[in-house]
């Protein structure tokens, strides 16, 4: 592929948003039109929806090695978190008053986590090292009997780098043999679908996930809740989805979210293992054309689709409207923060320096990025880093002095 012969934009930005899947819209056209009827209706047309629904509660469950009725649909994956926290916070209030969650969450669980800390819970937020990681041991130190919730996220959107979610698991585990009121939450919104993610082996009571990370719709989520976990709704109104979610189900949406989940289980192994091939291909020829840049985040425990690069010198920004330009979209961090002049806050409780933050660019691949696609990026991207670290002062200040 080359400039000339580019016909789409390249797209290496799936953390924020995938493509939807053509199976995907086609199981879900029907529920636009002929099958239209309202899953609480106890006529046909009714049923009909009810039993898509049902369907795609039983794909969704399969994909994480849950039980259907564990599944919880809601509107996407920031709806999921709210009511995971705000749930059993005050499902259990006065049981205690204590939340664990970590320095670089989602604004969806670090935003709700602050506002609760304003209505007077208290909060620990564990430090993230320069490999992007949660330790045990801070997890095991920052528990106290008062301590009720705790919510770490399974990957990183940022960096990719994968919590240890099953010990943690297994830490809250053995203290619930001691007392009942403990429960871990993980918003593993970015991990479901691209790795392995089995509910019971994480030892997880709540997990949160979205359609859209997985080419399924924008506008629909779900939450895993383990049976016998009692969570008080936030939404007030109807009965539906077992009383912990009021309103009318979004049955196209949630529809193409169990058909998204269905084709993420069916082919979760070989693209796995085609998109870290070419995520590693990517990063070994970056590494050969590029000079002075940062791989952010620990290498060994990620997912195979996200890679974190610092370039020196230069500002993420520009150099993301440079790529831009010549038809490639990445993105400089969470979508959820775009708009934002503040530093990534993941990349800065990482220890990572000024310089290196504003430089950041997160490149993320899916099953439809191709080797060509690829390879016309790292045919463009060296000569738009060279281009901006020439006009670039803290550059020609850092050759002159190597001079």
């Amino acid at each position: 592929m080359t400039e000339n012969t580019l016909t789409s934009r390249v797209y290496l930005d799936n953390s924020a948003s995938t493509k939807l899947a053509a199976e995907v819209l086609e199981a879900m056209l029907p529920y636009f039109s002929e099958q239209f009827g309202n899953a609480s209706s106890i006529h046909r047309f009714g049923q009909q929806a009810k039993a898509a629904m049902d369907n795609a509660r039983q794909q969704v469950a399969d994909l994480i090695g849950a039980q259907a009725n564990e599944i919880i649909f809601l509107s996407g994956g920031t709806e999921a978190d709210n009511l995971a926290i705000r749930g059993i916070t005050s499902n259990y209030q006065g049981k205690g008053n204590h939340i664990i969650t970590s320095q670089f969450e989602h604004p969806a669980v670090r935003n709700t986590c602050a506002a609760l800390e304003k209505e007077g819970w208290r909060v620990t937020y564990l430090p993230i090292y320069r490999n992007g990681l949660v330790r045990i041991e801070d997890v095991k130190a920052a528990i106290s009997d008062e301590t009720l919730l705790i919510t770490i996220m399974h990957a990183n959107n940022e960096v990719g780098t994968l919590q240890p979610i099953a010990e943690i698991g297994e830490l809250v585990k053995e203290i619930r043999n001691q007392r009942k009121n403990i429960f871990f939450h993980t918003d593993a919104v970015q991990s479901v679908g691209k790795i392995v993610v089995n509910v019971k082996d994480l030892g997880v009571d709540l997990l949160s996930l979205s359609g859209h990370k997985i080419h399924g719709p924008k506008g629909i989520g779900a939450l895993y809740l383990r049976k016998g976990v009692r969570i008080s709704s936030q939404i007030t109104g109807g009965r539906h989805e077992r009383d912990r979610r009021a309103g009318t189900e979004n049955v196209p949406a949630i529809v193409g979210l169990g058909c998204a989940a269905k084709l993420a289980e069916h082919h979760l192994a070989e693209e796995m293992e085609k998109i870290s091939h070419l995520r590693d291909y990517f990063e070994t020829e970056v590494s050969k054309l590029v000079p002075e840049i940062k791989f952010n985040g620990e290498t060994s425990s990620r997912l195979p689709n996200i890679s974190n690069i610092s370039f020196s010198y230069i500002e993420g920004e520009a150099l993301l409207i440079a790529l831009d330009l010549k038809g490639v979209a990445v993105s400089t961090g969470s979508a959820c923060s775009s708009g934002s002049t503040e530093p990534s806050p993941v990349l800065v409780a990482m220890g990572l320096s000024k310089e290196l933050v504003r430089g950041s660019i997160r490149f993320s691949l899916s099953r439809y990025t191709t080797k060509e696609e690829i390879d016309y990026v790292l045919s463009i991207l060296p000569e738009a880093v060279t281009r901006l670290r020439r006009v670039s002062p803290l550059y020609r200040q850092a050759m002159s002095t190597k001079q």
